[in-house]
């Protein structure tokens, strides 16, 4: 009997380790719904789903980064230079700009197809970098962003570009009853989800992260990896850039500011760990969907939304000494 109720308990810890932020997602759902009833209702979810697919795409390249246990500092740079630029040529042919050419109205695949290319080049120069040279990965993304947001400033000289009707089908519309952006995150789910788990690539992301010597040794290409991982990063900030110049309706060459460290911290309290090796696709999704039910509680809740950084910051410090714990059980 006392055997039977230690395995019992160590089944249920293993459990909570695994699906705990479940749980806690589950408690804050439940108690929001308490507190305000208007809180479950479809529009509602719908809202919460589409605020975090912004950062919930960013999140989903940086987990592949931070489980080869690496970090990704530019990606809310990367979306704001990929965004204006793809913003600039889906703009008004109305639209009047003297900084750069009003080529009109292209058709809405050219200026996604830009904004994807730009953020897979950021992010493959970054990857390089850090493979060739062998520069840490927080110096490399540093300097892209500051590289990419300055590209940004140039390129519109500081202004904002707006009149982008045309990208408001990504941003506004709903297919059914569902928002598009959800449905552009759901893609971007099941595609991060297919790669990490069902290709070569996806087993030696785990193989870097967990000991890039050793992966070497067994025949990795760790240098092409370490590129296709920090270009599919930027590759989802170009996506993430796509979604958010549609919401908003216009980009400004200082939006974004902020959203890396969002996206780290929903990457971060899904469970990918930043010693390297753990993480999964699901846990960011989680992970985005915690930081996204917390703004929204807070805002229906009437409570200030500076206390959304103090809190987010907060559960970023909890979910790493959490994570840092259990790798010293490990150990």
């Amino acid at each position: 009997m006392v055997s039977a109720g230690i395995i019992k308990t160590e089944w249920v810890k293993e459990k909570l380790k695994k699906y705990g932020i479940v749980v806690v997602l589950f408690l804050m759902i439940v108690g929001l719904t308490l507190a305000e009833p208007n809180f479950i209702r479809r529009t509602n979810i719908f809202n919460i789903l589409t605020q975090a697919s912004i950062f919930g795409i960013m999140a989903l390249g940086l987990t592949f980064v931070i489980i080869s246990k690496g970090i990704d500092l530019s990606v809310g740079s990367i979306l704001a230079f990929a965004g204006v630029v793809a913003a600039s040529l889906a703009q008004s042919p109305l639209a009047t700009n003297k900084y750069y050419p009003n080529l009109g109205e292209l058709p809405l695949l050219i200026p996604i197809l830009v904004a994807l290319l730009i953020g897979l080049s950021c992010g493959a120069v970054s990857g390089f970098f850090i493979a060739k040279t062998k520069i840490p990965a927080f110096i490399a993304t540093l300097g892209m962003m500051t590289i990419a947001r300055g590209f940004a400033l140039i390129y519109t000289n500081g202004r904002p570009i707006s009149n982008l009707e045309s990208m408001t089908v990504i941003g506004g519309r709903v297919f059914g009853v569902i928002p598009i952006p959800i449905l552009v995150y759901a893609g971007a789910i099941v595609l991060s989800w297919v790669l990490l788990n069902n290709t070569k690539f996806g087993k030696n992301v785990y193989a870097i992260g967990g000991n890039a010597t050793a992966a070497e040794v067994s025949g990795v290409d760790v240098d092409k990896n370490l590129i296709m991982i920090y270009a599919y990063s930027g590759l989802m900030a170009g996506l993430a850039a796509v979604v958010f110049a549609g919401r908003v309706g216009s980009v400004h060459p200082g939006a974004a500011q902020m959203y890396e460290l969002t996206a780290i911290a929903a990457t971060t309290i899904g469970g990918t760990s930043h010693s390297g090796g753990i993480g999964t696709i699901w846990g960011a999704f989680v992970g985005a969907l915690v930081l996204a039910v917390m703004r929204n509680g807070f805002t229906l809740l009437g409570i200030d939304a500076y206390w959304q950084q103090v809190t987010e910051g907060a559960i970023i410090i909890v979910a790493v000494i959490i994570d840092m714990r259990k790798n010293a059980r490990k150990d």
